[in-house]
């Protein structure tokens, strides 16, 4: 294949706007193409490590990025029981002379808004919306998507970035999620309601029998996200829909009354029926690839769903420089590098999950697992994760 020239990418969130800003960086010409009215996000906070600016940093939008963040002090991971301190990681100075990065929250809207900007002032990109796409056609010499009004697009290649129920990917494998019966609650609470002694700079983790809180700041500490994930005692259907305070409150009657008040505190909550899948040895064929959710969905128990997109993202646009514009040729090296990687993400946050709603005995054991351990001791066991970089993307890591 000669140079590629032009690309289709499925999909305005975060990982579709990190692919569309990196593929234009290296020259191709990008049409984004977005299933809703406006091209946004949803949600809450996200956290974002090293790793996360590193990718940042290589689009060209880690000093936006980091005005819009709030710097943490450290993280902690707390007993949900008895409110004791089980992991404290301090994500100061210490910490971000050695990942090379800070550690950091921020708005979920505020981290799209920043990429997507930066995307649309580059003349290579263009966009529509209100366009669902529902087939894709891939072609000797290209690849041409048809939306659901029957309008064609082609381009020589199509990434999608269309989130964990992707188009882009149902045309390729055949696959189904992993429906892991953990359901989700997300809430932004002003800083005035959330409780003073939980007015913590840092990503605060509750640990509790088959559930979890977590909170932090967002937007210069003027607002609390919080998350409360719980299994649930019915048979789950992956999707978001309102929820209920006396829902999550059945859920948490066994934990410490310290993290349990916060739940008092939100006027409104979504439900998050939550989803994986298993890793897969490809991710498309020859002109096709995925990036972000539609490549690897994973809880969010290690907060590295933006993370790995946005490192996605910037891999990708190296793939192409080292395959001098061949894109099909970037595919198959960006696949090899970043699908053991992402791979290790997905089962790694299993077993977080799982640690973090230990119960019994298996509770006691999590919480000897890091007695003693230093914050050397921390960050070396962190290096796989958050020492990722530009220079090094393209190695296995």
């Amino acid at each position: 294949m000669s140079k590629t020239q032009s690309a289709i990418i499925v999909g305005g969130g975060i990982g579709g706007a990190a692919a569309a800003l990196s593929l234009a960086k290296v020259g191709i010409k990008v049409l984004l193409l977005e299933q809703a009215v406006e091209i946004g996000e949803i949600g809450a906070g996200i956290q974002l490590g090293p790793n996360a600016f590193s990718a940042l940093d290589s689009l060209g939008v880690g000093q936006v990025a980091r005005e819009r963040a709030v710097f943490t002090d450290h993280i902690s991971l707390m007993d949900a029981v008895d409110a004791n301190e089980v992991v404290h990681i301090d994500t100061g100075k210490e910490f971000r002379d050695h990942f090379g990065g800070p550690y950091a929250v921020i708005h979920r809207v505020d981290i799209h808004d920043t990429v997507w900007q930066a995307a649309l002032k580059n003349p290579l990109v263009s966009y529509r919306t209100a366009t669902k796409v529902v087939k894709i056609n891939i072609n000797q010499n290209d690849v041409e998507v048809i939306d659901e009004q029957g309008n064609s697009y082609k381009a020589d290649v199509l990434i999608g970035c269309d989130g964990g129920k992707s188009i882009v990917r149902a045309s390729t494998l055949d696959d189904k999620p992993r429906v892991t019966g953990h359901v989700v609650y997300r809430a932004v609470i002003d800083r005035d309601d959330m409780p003073e002694d939980l007015r913590i700079n840092a990503p605060v983790l509750w640990g509790g029998p088959h559930c979890h809180l977590v909170h932090y700041p967002l937007r210069g500490g003027s607002q609390y996200n919080l998350v409360v994930t719980f299994h649930s005692r019915q048979q789950e259907e992956w999707g978001v829909t309102d929820g209920s305070k006396e829902e999550v409150m059945s859920y948490f009657e066994g934990i410490h009354p310290r993290p349990r008040q916060m739940l008092d505190k939100p006027t409104s909550w979504r439900r998050w029926a939550t989803a994986d899948r298993e890793p897969v040895e490809s991710w498309g064929t020859g002109r096709v690839t995925l990036l972000g959710d539609a490549a690897h969905p994973v809880a969010q128990y290690m907060a590295q769903g933006a993370c790995m997109a946005l490192e996605d993202a910037v891999t990708l646009g190296e793939a192409i420089k080292a395959c001098d514009g061949d894109a099909v040729e970037a595919f198959k090296l960006y696949q090899e590098v970043r699908i053991p990687r992402t791979a290790r993400i997905v089962w790694s946050t299993r077993e977080m999950g799982r640690l973090y709603h230990a119960k019994g005995v298996e509770r006691q054991v999590r919480n000897l697992l890091w007695k003693g351990k230093t914050q050397q001791d921390y960050y070396k066991a962190l290096d796989w994760l958050y020492g990722w970089k530009e220079d090094n993307c393209l190695l296995p890591r």
